[in-house]
């Protein structure tokens, strides 16, 4: 069910480089201010990872998610709404995305999410992940000749023949961002170097192996890869 995320694999696209990444201390949580709405404010930890909620919460979920990930899809589709309403909502608990990168298709996906605005992140986020089935096709389906352009070239020439095979640049262009601000985002090595160590960090240091996979407050949680494990958990914790 789970698949291991292999570094070399990831190495031999070159998109892996070093760095750091950890979890800032929160403070005690504060009272939503002049009927502030939760489950739609984002924000950005020091780290680079997108948080939804009260940042100060004292209940924090980490995902760790990538986005060619069928799980993924289908956690987020279960859980969404669920987590917004009865956790996010009322300020008792925050989720904090952190990309666990597999391949270069999802790469290129979280360029784009984490290239635009941080306010902007968890509606594409969750707009790749619903609609995977409908774009991920090119995936299973792919030519020797497309996955030789994905694979080989400069860092830019790769991650646009993704966009254009996977229709990114439609996809995006209906939310807003034309293709110079789009190839833009795609040439932006040094966020995938990021991206890339982000995820050797969450496998060398935390011991995450597949995805989807969960942390609650700095605690990797075993054998929990899907809604139905993970909601009693959170139950537990917020009682």
């Amino acid at each position: 069910m789970i698949r291991k995320f292999v570094a070399a694999a990831i190495a031999a696209t070159a998109l892996v480089a070093t760095g750091a990444s950890g979890q800032a201390a929160r403070k005690p949580a504060p009272r939503p201010a002049g009927g502030l709405n939760w489950a739609v404010t984002g924000s950005v930890t020091p780290e680079g990872h997108h948080v939804l909620g009260n940042p100060a919460a004292k209940l924090r979920l980490i995902e760790f998610v990538s986005y060619t990930c069928p799980h993924c899809s289908h956690f987020e589709t279960e859980s969404e709404g669920q987590l917004k309403i009865g956790m996010i909502a009322p300020g008792k608990g925050a989720v904090e995305v952190r990309n666990f990168v597999r391949d270069p298709v999802d790469m290129t996906v979280a360029l784009i999410t984490n290239c635009v605005p941080a306010n902007r992140f968890f509606q594409l986020h969750t707009a790749f992940m619903r609609l995977q089935p409908q774009w991920i096709g090119p995936l299973a389906n792919s030519t020797e000749a497309q996955r030789q352009r994905w694979t080989t070239g400069t860092f830019a020439s790769r991650t646009r023949a993704i966009a254009s095979d996977f229709k990114f640049y439609d996809f995006m262009a209906a939310r807003g961002m034309d293709r110079q601000a789009m190839d833009r985002c795609l040439s932006n090595e040094a966020l995938a170097n990021k991206l890339a160590q982000r995820t050797n960090d969450a496998a060398e240091k935390l011991g995450v192996t597949g995805t989807p996979s969960f942390m609650i407050d700095g605690i990797l949680l075993a054998g929990t890869h899907d809604w139905d494990s993970l909601r009693p958990q959170i139950l537990a914790r917020m009682n």
